[in-house]
This record gives C-alpha cells, structure tokens and sequence, in this order.
C-alpha cells in the first residue's frame, strides 16, 4: 500500500512540475531532448540553509555557492543511473566550472566516504566535489524522493529548475541551456 502512495505522490509531483514552467521563452525553447525532463519554475524557489559535508568532514551550507550557477546533483554509489550520468555532470564542469557555475555532487543517505571514492575512481571522475547528506537533511528539505535528481540553482542561491531520473549534462542541449543560464564573458580588449 506503501507503494502505491509513494508513486501517486511522485506521479503528481512530476506532472505539478510540468506545469509550472519557467515564462522565458528562450529557455523554454532549449527544453529538448534529455532537458524536456528539466522543470523550469515560474517563480524562483528558496533553498534551505540545511547542512551537509564536505569531503573532509566539514560542515557546509549552499550558500557556499552563492554568485554561482549551480547543477547540483543528489546521488548515491548503489544508484545505477547515478553512475550513468555522472561522466556528463563531470565534462558539463570540465567545459563551464569557473567563477560564475559549478557542479556540485552530494552523495544522500548512506554512503560511505571509501565507497564513494571507490565509485568516482571507478568511472573516472576526479573533478566534482565528494559532499555526503548522511542523514538525508538537505535532500529531505528539498523534496528529493528519489535518485538522481538534479537541481539548478541561480547564484542568489534560489532553486529555478529540477530535472528528475539521469540525463546526458554533456549533451548539446544541455549545453546551450547552461550556456543560457550564464553571464555572458565580457569581451576582451582589442590589442
């Protein structure tokens, strides 16, 4: 019985979320392919200042990454998906990290720091952060029921889009809508 609530509750979650899509034509119009899964928000959402930590122990807030762009990634090292699309998120942060976007990776509920090593080594990432949610504090204040989920993040810190299940971050969609979501470069001078 247990079961059936959880997939109405994620049913209607999904199709709420789809319904609320974000008023700026332009970002809309990248929703292809695997971003048709992004939810963009008509209204920018709150995030908690709930604690996680970092990969050597130290507690941490999101606000750490305010004045970014964020794609920032639930996960888990038992989540088969997780491993699926983690080499995008690493090359999506390869192509933009810098002073205006990050990817940022949180490992929620139990995993623990070895296994999560074991699992970055094993599909080569080395360039996203090891953050752990061991409780599941963050991801419960965020509504993250499931895994993966994907959350965008503006630098004011807000919550404007959530993608639910894997994607393909490298793709050429997902691309052009990260590139969407940036501050332009500033020109550099003539010589």
């Amino acid at each position: 019985m247990h079961r059936f609530y959880r997939i109405v509750l994620y049913t209607a979650l999904a199709l709420g979320a789809n319904a609320s899509l974000a008023a700026d034509p332009a970002l809309e119009a990248l929703r292809v392919g695997d971003m048709k899964k992004l939810n963009l928000h008509s209204a920018p959402q709150s995030t908690p200042d709930t604690v996680f930590y970092a990969e050597d122990g130290t507690q941490m807030t999101l606000a750490a990454y305010r004045g970014k762009t964020v794609v920032l990634n639930f996960w888990a090292t038992w989540c088969a998906p997780c491993r699926k699309e983690m080499p995008a998120l690493s090359a999506l942060q390869d192509e933009f990290g810098g002073d205006s976007f990050e990817v940022v990776t949180i490992a929620t509920g139990r995993n623990p720091p070895p296994a999560m090593k074991k699992f970055f080594d094993e599909i080569g990432v080395t360039n996203l952060p090891l953050h752990r949610d061991p409780k599941q504090a963050l991801a419960r204040k965020m509504a993250i029921l499931g895994l993966p989920i994907t959350v965008i993040v503006n630098p004011e810190g807000q919550e404007i889009g959530r993608l639910i299940g894997d994607a393909d971050w490298h793709s050429d969609e997902a691309r052009a809508l990260i590139a969407a979501l940036l501050p332009e470069a500033p020109e550099k001078p003539k010589e």
